[in-house]
């Protein structure tokens, strides 16, 4: 599945496909993190494309953000947006190789553009690398794609899927979309049992 999804995404990259990428952080998260004073928090974001979340994070004193993208075009022009900032630190890898331990894991994106096929391999990996408590911060697809990427799903289906390895502290309607998306993606709080 690597070498394929690295070619794959990377031509994304490589042609300027990137209809997924919103152009700022989504204000769900932004709202999340907005309050917290442990500035300090390991955070990782898989797949994290232009990298709008970790520059919000950046620009609010967070100072231990990883990410980590399988697009080496992706990856270079991260290198070059936060060439300066050494609170930042950026792969280009497969997540499901990565090894690491976090406090929170910033999703947005990524768990919908893999197979639904490795969904059971997601949760047992994000759960074995999250601290304990850590926690699973997820806007998630509320409905179905012909074909994919994106790969759809709903509310029933992740509180199934992640429910043996996380209490489910929250997963509702996103009420902050962005109005194209509005009414079709869930958010939610997950934390490592």
């Amino acid at each position: 599945m690597q070498d394929a999804s690295k070619d794959f995404w990377n031509s994304r990259w490589e042609t300027g496909q990137t209809g997924w990428d919103i152009g700022a952080p989504a204000p769900a998260f932004t709202t999340y993190f907005s309050d917290f004073s442990q500035k300090n928090a390991a955070i990782l974001i898989p797949g994290c494309g232009s990298g709008h979340e970790a520059e919000f994070l950046l620009s609010i004193g967070f100072t231990n953000i990883t990410v980590i993208d399988i697009a080496p075009k992706a990856v270079a022009i991260l290198n070059e947006k936060f060439r300066s900032n050494p609170n930042i630190t950026i792969l280009c890898n497969d997540f499901f190789q990565h090894e690491g331990s976090y406090d929170y894991i910033v999703e947005q994106t990524f768990f919908c553009a893999i197979d639904p096929d490795h969904r059971e391999a997601y949760a047992q990996q994000t759960h074995d690398l999250l601290r304990p408590k850590g926690k699973i911060i997820a806007i998630l697809f509320d409905r179905s794609f012909e074909g994919g990427p994106p790969y759809g799903g709903s509310k029933e289906e992740y509180i199934q899927l992640f429910t043996t390895k996380f209490n489910i502290l929250f997963i509702e309607a996103n009420q902050q979309s962005i109005p194209q998306r509005m009414g079709s993606e869930l958010f939610g709080v997950f934390e490592k049992k």
